[in-house]
């Protein structure tokens, strides 16, 4: 159902059962799946996507031209998964050529009120972002993080899958996997169990979790020594494979 009052271009592609309320504007490249919902006053445009059954609700502002001074109107994109709910005033800004073009954020993701993600991020499945956190340019959010209210995270930074980051922080450096931090700038505070045994993991895969952790942050070794106490002691768990990974290609350093 689409309100008299809205704006939807022609040439916007609608799935089924899309719902579009007062005042609310979409554009003519966006594309939105079945079960679509568009608060009043929500504004959609640009080359976007909103996966099915995702929720654009009152005011929010998606697919704007990102905030970047190089921009020239390259037709870059917005992709919003399956299940997502935008809450109001949130803004997510399309790509720039120069950082691949797209701005993505995954399936079953909550984004809370007046949060921002900005150009080129990539925001995996299951994210949580609470009121106000603030994703800068080709940020890096991966599977299952929680990010606390008021959280400013730098651009090129990554958040590592399962990691909680507390309120009011600002995340200058990668913060790793299954890790909890907080602070301005942000410190590893100890491993996020909570999340992790929320997520249906082992008691088992969390001390292996643990170990790992205690490894790199509190034994004073070099990160590069670390890694490898890990690979020598837990290289069969995927999960710590996974952290492993994340050590070896980061570009930023990581909170400590």
């Amino acid at each position: 159902m689409i309100h008299a009052t809205a704006v939807v271009d022609p040439a916007a592609r609608l799935g089924d059962n899309v719902r579009v309320a007062p005042y609310a504007v979409v554009g003519p490249d966006v594309v939105l799946g079945n079960n679509v919902e568009v608060g009043s006053h929500a504004v959609i445009e640009g080359h976007t996507v909103v996966g099915d059954g995702s929720r654009i609700c009152n005011f929010a502002s998606i697919g704007q031209a990102p905030q970047d001074i190089h921009y020239a109107d390259e037709p870059t994109r917005v992709e919003i998964g399956n299940d997502c709910w935008i809450r109001e005033f949130v803004s997510i800004h399309r790509g720039t050529a120069k950082g691949g073009g797209l701005t993505r954020v995954g399936n079953h993701c909550m984004i809370m009120a007046y949060s921002h993600v900005a150009h080129d991020c990539r925001v995996g499945e299951h994210v949580v972002m609470a009121n106000g956190a603030t994703l800068a340019g080709h940020v890096e959010v991966q599977d299952y993080a929680v990010i606390g209210g008021l959280t400013a995270v730098h651009q090129f930074a990554r958040i590592g899958r399962n990691a909680f980051i507390g309120g009011a922080s600002a995340i200058s450096m990668d913060v790793v996997p299954f890790a909890s931090a907080a602070g301005n700038r942000a410190q590893i505070t100890g491993v996020n169990v909570v999340g992790l045994r929320r997520n249906g993991f082992s008691e088992e895969v969390i001390k292996q979790i643990r170990q790992a952790h205690r490894i790199v942050f509190r034994s004073h070794l070099r990160l590069e020594q670390a890694i490898a106490e890990v690979e020598r002691l837990c290289s069969d768990s995927p999960e710590l494979q996974h952290l492993l990974e994340f050590l070896q290609t980061g570009q930023r350093g990581i909170c400590r």
